[in-house]
């Protein structure tokens, strides 16, 4: 009892408190903007502790850590960007319910969700730490496959009907995983050569790519809503205190459960609140009586992912405080924040220091009322981004993620990998999750496919490309490729909402700025001399004709007839290349042109039949 009152004795004190309730803003604001991770708000907060005493530090910074928890739960409630890894659920139903007019009641779901689980994570971390702690240590190699596997059918299962679309979801994140160095054998794997590939692809690039410059760009298809100054989200912007904090209570079973998950999780060495979410989120949607509601706004899947990812933070203290043994990242800059106070963190630090021990118990109670506090207060005016146009508040998003990514390890080079990734977002976000017949407007069916495949294999014999030909560039060239081939389907989209000189203009001012930069990559762009300069302009001419053809073209017939003829450049270019000069003519060219011939008229046939027959 002694120890307990020494530690409350501590922690209320008017300059802790005053420390505390600044943690817990800095903690919400640095996990709303997307790429400034708790993880680094706290190393930012550890050197301003060195000074204070054992406690009072470890408070603050565990009111930057709950306060951050929380803090992620705004962009991705109003912009649909998760601030942080571990509010990558909450995206699912807090975003398309800010959308549907409720982004008041989205943020207060989240904030009271977080508060109930950092408080049911503190009881269950003050009766619980020593056993949990020696149960968590026990598990081994296979228990974490076994988690690992969990989490991977998870992710299947949160794509809604489409089982096929999850997994393949799923083998994308593991592809993009095994980029980078083998922990194991310390061996390169799938770098290409390439020097900023060695050290694997940062997540939190990774993850605002795939999220934030994916939406971002899907804010600014509709130009009209752009330029008359549409904002975000519309509805009702007040912060509904009292009310849904009675709707929260109201759901027990999944306001429990997902807590416990996230303290379970939280209490595994090398887990977290990344994974905490998506279990807690999986969980309410398997026992839920209404599953397909959820990622459509239902409020069960916010309140499992803020409730399972908030107690994680009570989970993690378990085995730092009963083993020694840090549950993340950040408890292990609070197991150093004691160190340097030189406080020896293991299992004897609940008899060595009962009363640091028990004072971090009444600390993480006082950061979720904090948190609770600042949130009721400070949310009234994050609401207001509710009301920014969207001219505004997307450069400046737009902004803020390029410094995140930047941020987190000083690399240009990731200013790249945040491009590529957040262009392959998009495409996934259009293309691989039923959106694609309603925002392309174009069905892929059959004979369609078949014909592409067909006319794709005429490519490859033209091509031949083999192992021992193959290079960075030539992956390069051909992701380039395939990146024109959608290119083709977005165009002939715009051309039903746009005129083709206005296409053709941001086509070619686009290909002008990303051409200059690939010129300049070695530091050298290479000006024409003057006797160049005429032909320059006429193949830049020739381009922009070809362009405007090709995109008149798109706007009258479908993708999967167009670019089959487009094609036919490659044996035309070997026949030119034959004619000035004198290259010889493989006859396997011949062949290839053929096969593109062959599915393209297959696939126009079919097409004019079916046209004709709609007509009779």
């Amino acid at each position: 009892m002694d120890s307990f009152l020494s530690g409350a004795a501590q922690i209320f004190t008017l300059a802790t408190l005053i420390y505390m309730l600044a943690g817990s803003l800095a903690g919400i604001i640095a996990a709303a903007i997307p790429g400034f991770t708790v993880t680094m708000a706290i190393v930012l907060t550890l050197p301003l502790t060195f000074t204070m005493e054992p406690l009072q530090g470890i408070a603050v910074m565990l009111s930057v850590y709950v306060g951050g928890y929380t803090g992620g739960l705004i962009s991705a409630a109003l912009l649909g960007i998760p601030g942080t890894p571990s509010s990558v659920a909450t995206t699912f139903d807090a975003f398309p319910m800010a959308r549907n007019g409720e982004p008041g009641r989205a943020l207060s779901l989240g904030v009271w969700a977080s508060f109930f689980g950092t408080i049911i994570s503190t009881v269950v971390l003050i009766v619980a730490a020593p056993p949990l702690a020696m149960f968590a240590v026990k598990l081994g190699p296979w228990e974490y496959f076994s988690l690992i596997v969990f989490a991977l059918t998870i992710v299947a299962s949160l794509v809604g009907d489409s089982v096929i679309r999850g997994l393949l979801a799923g083998l994308i994140g593991l592809a993009i995983s095994t980029v980078g160095t083998d922990p194991i054998m310390g061996r390169p794997r799938f770098d290409f050569g390439i020097e900023m590939l060695e050290t694997g692809l940062p997540f939190l690039v990774v993850l605002i790519g795939i999220f934030a410059i994916s939406q971002l760009t899907s804010e600014v298809e509709d130009a009209k809503s752009v330029r008359s100054g549409n904002a975000l989200v519309t509805g009702a912007i007040d912060f509904q205190t009292w009310k849904v904090m009675k709707e929260v209570l109201l759901r027990p079973v999944n306001l429990i459960r997902s807590s416990i998950v996230g303290v379970l999780i939280g209490a595994l060495p090398g887990a977290g609140g990344s994974i905490a979410n998506l279990v807690a989120y999986d969980q309410a949607k398997r026992n839920s009586k209404d599953p397909d509601s959820f990622g459509k706004g239902n409020p069960d899947g916010v309140v499992a992912s803020e409730a399972g990812n908030s107690a994680t933070a009570g989970g993690g203290l378990i085995p730092l405080i009963g083993l020694g043994i840090p549950g993340s990242a950040v408890d292990a800059i609070l197991m150093a924040s004691l160190m340097v106070h030189g406080i020896s963190v293991g299992p004897r630090l609940i008899m060595d220091h009962a009363d640091l021990v028990y004072g971090m118990f009444i600390a993480m109670a006082v950061a979720s009322l904090m948190m609770l506090f600042v949130s009721v207060v400070s949310m009234r005016m994050f609401l207001r981004v509710a009301e920014v146009p969207k001219w505004l508040i997307v450069p400046v998003v737009m902004v803020c993620c390029v410094v995140g990514s930047f941020a987190l390890n000083n690399r240009v080079t990731d200013l790249y990998l945040l491009g590529f990734i957040g262009v392959a977002g998009y495409a996934l976000r259009a293309l691989g999750y039923s959106l694609a017949p309603l925002v392309l407007g174009e069905r892929l069916t059959w004979p369609r496919t078949l014909a592409a495949l067909v006319g794709f294999l005429g490519i490859l014999i033209v091509t031949r490309p083999s192992p021992e030909t193959l290079s960075p560039g030539l992956v390069a060239a051909a992701g380039a490729a395939i990146g024109f081939a959608g290119s083709a389907i977005f165009t002939r989209k715009l051309t039903r909402t746009d005129s083709t000189l206005c296409i053709l203009f941001w086509l070619t001012l686009t290909q002008a700025i990303m051409g200059l930069v690939c010129a300049g990559f070695d530091g050298d762009i290479a000006l024409p001399s003057a006797e160049a300069v005429p032909g320059v302009i006429v193949i830049g001419l020739a381009g922009l004709c070809a362009h405007y053809c090709l995109t008149t073209a798109l706007g009258l017939a479908p993708a999967s007839v167009v670019m089959p003829i487009d094609f036919t450049r490659l044996p035309v270019i070997a026949i030119v290349g034959m004619l000035l000069y004198a290259e010889p003519l493989d006859p396997w060219v011949l062949l290839g042109a053929a096969i593109i011939f062959a599915a393209n008229y297959a696939n126009i046939l079919r097409e004019t039949r079916a046209a004709r027959r709609a007509v009779a």
